[in-house]
């Protein structure tokens, strides 16, 4: 009897469709299909059952990533004492239950619905752009249909037009069959409700919202209908060019923390589209438009193709070999460390490139410029995750794997807008939330998140900017006083005189909602109410994102959310949890490869004589036992005038980080400014050596999303410079006599493993064994660790920490009555690098500001007008979308266009801890204009500059030299 419960018969194909998989269910059901025996969980439908036994039944409605529908019937089949011929998509299987998929009647009746289905179809298949990857073909052909007896006289939908309205796929009315796939996938995967089928009987259509154009609509452009779709309605427009793809490489998304599996599906070369793949364990088969569609990018004419050097950033590149130019940077930063010494120079990695590529930077940095001035983008975001929840929990990343979140009965939400920025865990939670879970967001704007789904109960505490740290303090408040707390897990798993200090503190008037309430603009009565949802949940789970971590006081923040989980002891489960939502796809990564200045790979300090002897015994050279220089520290050296030379690889920092003018300023100071990217981004323009960096699709490696998910990233194409990142840092390595003999990024990882006590069990061949891993994987953990601290805590016991409520420096003023926060969109990614060369642009043209609709009356303002936006530290000007997403006296904007200035008005402000920027916080006046900024117009003006010499450069590569 073939046995699901069984391993070794238990393979799933995720290429293959196996009908709606069943409730997880332990009681076994054991049945016959087909002459075959198999036993199944509980719950399992006869499809699904049969599938899992290699007995394929036709279909066209079902899919196994939505619930059964039973609509097409083309799955019908016949069971030993029922009547009838029952869907065996909507079946569930029964002890002893003896099925038929296929005779003479069930091939008659399926080739009589599928002859009905063509009838009102096109007979176009040879023209068609699906031909060849069509299931309403495939199945015609499954059941035998060879002619069709009824004519096309009268049908209405034949001659409808195409919607070509989305940059990327088009809706074609004329194929569609009404299985109502694409409406299903909006609703259970999407979770959007963009889709509809609208009228009755012939007269039934797929609307999007009020039958408007896909462009027009609610429509998130996820890919989900497209994906779902059985025939060439939906298609995307790169098929219908291109052709159909014939293979395809699994590989992982470059943009945010969920860190999507995709199969790149090729045409020779030609990347054709991207396609979610099944077998992802963070996406589980969907994915967002960003993902799905923007990869465009990567073969963008604006790439850098070619080397590029000059001797200062007023005069105009010169393209030169791959050779002369490591040459060249490796001379002027030897030269630099003979004049200034040793801590004159340092690196920046990225949070966008591999594991084994970030691993090579700090390597380089530490073993090759003999110092420890490297550090990460991840100091700009996330850094206070790894300060707050080191010092509570014991261990610097999020607790649960995305699945966790269908477990969890209320889900709060800090700080964070996954639906925009983690739109695909936004998904999942979203379903979550349809089955009942409680939301409570805590966020100064009203995100989409809160539009309340079917069965939910939701609460939106707006909060003041900068005032977390209060309202998480008055949350632990009630929960203490009320007696909410869970003093068994407290008692077995937390330090005692932690606790005893923190609860003291905590109980005190100070910290009531009621005290608090003049603070952070938040009833107490709804902190009370969402206080007790979340402790007296079964399972309570925190996701929080850049609105916890980008203040003043943002370690704080994070101890505080690690206090109220353990205080309610919603850890060590699954369901609950702390889980920070990473902005970028490598931020984990970056951080757990040893970018930070203080900490070698595996967050292992520095200043540990056992840790650095470790990696000297294997790098062959000694290690500095001081902490080097932070990111902000490099700028404020710079301009100083003793640090004088910066290696950045993958981060755009003039326009992510805070207070533009004086980061444009420090680059400005630098005598030799090497940047390695894919683009002439805002960093680029103050460089003296430009080397061409390599696309996710380009290269391999790794990546580690925000449930620290070890991901392969598999090279797809060539890289268009003919070399890969981490090619590039071990060229300069050596150039700089320091040697690098890696032949494969393989090779790297072995050598992360031998060295990261997280990482030991984790390689390639274990990495395409398992799909994936999650850290810790060593001896106790031999296949990953899903769920953080099950029995206790790496530092032993949790640690409750005091949290004081210290009031932001920056706060709304007579001269800056306004408090500006900052956010995403979902069709832009970061600084926008990637995705302005694709069509999200048509979703977000420019970075707007964002006003209540009573801030904008007392200022004369309307919709659209030119806004000029001050503060303490510069001024920009945006254009105005009055919104009462805010509450009065708030301000909102994107940071995605360079152009936009977001950062020049940001301060330095940072977190006391880890010197995080205060993005979050920034105190500002706001007046009608008529012309840019100052610093606009310098923008302009540079920027046209830099471009021109890029495109003399390579019209005329030796131009210079004239």
């Amino acid at each position: 009897m073939l046995n699901y419960f069984d391993p070794s018969q238990h393979r799933i194909d995720p290429d293959r469709d196996y009908g709606t998989p069943a409730r997880l269910s332990e009681k076994a059901v054991a049945l016959t299909i087909d002459g075959v025996e198999i036993s199944v969980p509980e719950g399992t439908s006869v499809m699904r059952a049969a599938a899992l036994a290699g007995i394929t039944v036709p279909k066209l409605c079902a899919s196994d990533n939505l619930e059964a529908f039973g609509s097409c019937r083309l799955c019908a089949v016949e069971i030993e004492g029922r009547r009838g011929y029952p869907a065996s998509c909507t079946t569930p299987v029964a002890e002893g239950m003896e099925v038929t998929t296929q005779n003479g009647k069930l091939a008659k009746l399926r080739r009589n619905i599928m002859e009905l289905y063509i009838s009102d179809h096109p007979l176009d298949c040879l023209t068609c752009p699906a031909n060849g990857d069509c299931e309403l073909q495939d199945m015609a052909g499954a059941v035998g249909l060879r002619d069709v007896r009824y004519g096309f006289e009268g049908q209405n939908h034949l001659d409808a037009e195409t919607d070509a309205s989305n940059p990327y796929f088009s809706f074609d009315p004329s194929k569609c069959i009404v299985c109502s796939r694409c409406v299903r996938a909006c609703e259970e995967v999407q979770g959007t409700f963009a889709l509809t089928i609208d009228g009755r009987g012939f007269d039934s259509k797929v609307a999007a919202s009020q039958d408007e154009d896909f462009m027009d609509s609610e429509c998130v452009s996820c890919g989900a209908c497209v994906q779902a779709c059985p025939t060439s309605t939906l298609m995307e427009k790169s098929v219908i060019e291109a052709g159909v793809p014939e293979h395809s490489v699994v590989t992982t998304c470059a943009y945010c923390g969920v860190g999507c599996s995709f199969k790149a599906e090729m045409k020779g070369d030609q990347l054709v589209r991207m396609v979610p793949y099944k077998g992802g364990d963070a996406n589980h088969g969907h994915s967002c438009v960003k993902g799905r569609f923007a990869f465009g990018y990567a073969t963008h004419k604006d790439r850098i193709t070619e080397p590029m050097i000059r001797d200062a950033i007023d005069q105009p590149w010169r393209t030169v070999s791959w050779e002369e130019a490591i040459a060249f940077s490796a001379k002027r930063l030897k030269d630099i460390q003979a004049q200034y010494g040793r801590e004159s120079i340092g690196g920046i990695t990225s949070s966008r490139c591999t594991n084994e590529e970030t691993y090579l930077v700090q390597k380089l940095v530490r073993a090759g410029f003999g110092n420890n001035n490297t550090d990460t983008c991840a100091r700009v975001c996330h850094s206070p995750t790894g300060y707050g929840l080191k010092t509570t929990l014991g261990e610097s990343a999020g607790t649960q794997t995305f699945d966790s979140v269908m477990e969890a009965d209320t889900i709060l939400v800090i700080g964070a807008n996954p639906t925009d920025a983690h739109p695909v865990f936004a998904s999942q939670m979203r379903r979550r939330l349809r089955q009942g879970a409680t939301l409570i967001v805590a966020d100064p704007r009203r995100i989409d998140l809160l539009k309340t789904p079917h069965g939910s109960t939701s609460m939106h505490l707006p909060l003041r900017p900068g005032t977390n740290v209060a309202l998480v303090n008055s949350l632990a408040h009630v929960v203490v006083t009320e007696g909410l707390e869970d003093t068994a897990f407290i008692e077995k798993r937390c330090e005692p005189d932690a606790y005893k200090a923190w609860r003291e503190f905590i109980s005190e008037e100070r910290n009531s909602p009621e005290t608090l309430e003049a603070e952070t603009g938040v009833p107490a009565d709804l902190v009370r109410k969402a206080a007790r949802a979340y402790a007296t949940a079964g399972n309570g789970a925190i996701y929080y994102g850049l609105g916890v971590t980008e203040h003043s006081q943002g370690s704080t923040m994070v101890m505080g959310i690690a206090n109220l989980a353990l205080a309610t002891g919603n850890l060590g489960r699954e369901g609950v949890g702390v889980n920070p939502l990473r902005g970028q796809n490598n931020v984990q990564g970056s951080c757990d490869m040893g970018s930070f200045p203080h900490e070698l790979p595996g967050y292992q300090h520095v200043g540990d004589p056992a840790v650095r002897e470790r990696f000297e015994n294997l790098w062959h050279v000694k290690i500095d036992d001081e902490p080097g220089l932070r990111i902000p520290n490099m700028f404020d050296a710079a301009i100083a005038g003793h640090f004088k030379a910066l290696y950045v690889q993958g981060e755009d920092i003039a326009q992510s980080d805070p207070n533009t003018q004086h980061v444009e300023q420090a680059l400005t100071s630098l005598d030799c400014l090497i940047v390695q990217d894919i683009f002439l981004n805002e960093t680029a323009k103050y460089a003296h050596v430009l080397l061409p960096g390599s696309t996710f699709l380009e290269k391999n490696g790794t990546f580690t999303n925000a449930e620290r998910r070890i991901n392969r990233v598999r090279k797809v194409m060539a890289p268009v410079a003919g070399k890969e990142d981490w090619e590039v840092t071990q060229d300069l390595a050596n150039a700089l006599g320091y040697p690098m003999n890696y032949s494969h990024p393989s090779e790297i990882m072995d050598e992360i493993a031998q060295l990261t006590p997280t990482f030991t069990g984790v390689s390639y061949e274990r990495l395409d064994e398992l799909g994936s891993i999650q850290w810790p994987c060593n001896e106790e953990h031999p296949d990953g660790t899903p769920t953080m601290h099950e029995l206790d805590f790496p530092i032993g016991k949790g640690h409750f920490a005091i949290t004081e409520y210290v009031a932001t420096p920056e706060r709304s003023t007579r001269r800056y009555p306004l408090l500006l926060t900052t956010g995403r969109i979902l069709s832009q990614y970061n600084v926008g690098a990637q995705t302005r060369r694709t069509e999200n642009s048509r979703w977000h043209e420019e970075d707007v500001l964002e006003i209540h609709p009573s801030d904008a009356e007392l200022r004369g303002i309307s919709d659209g007008d030119w806004l000029g936006v001050s503060s303490r530290v510069g001024q920009t000007v945006l254009r105005c979308r009055i919104s009462d997403r805010m509450q009065p006296g708030v301000v909102y904007t994107t940071f995605h266009h360079p152009g936009s200035g977001a950062n020049v008005i940001t301060t330095d402000s940072s977190d006391w801890a880890t010197n995080c920027p205060e993005y979050k916080v920034t105190a500002v006046q706001v007046e009608k204009v008529s012309q840019p900024s100052e610093w606009q117009k310098h923008f302009q003006s540079f920027d046209e500059q830099q471009h021109k010499y890029l495109e003399k450069s390579k019209d005329e590569p030796n131009f210079a030299l004239k």
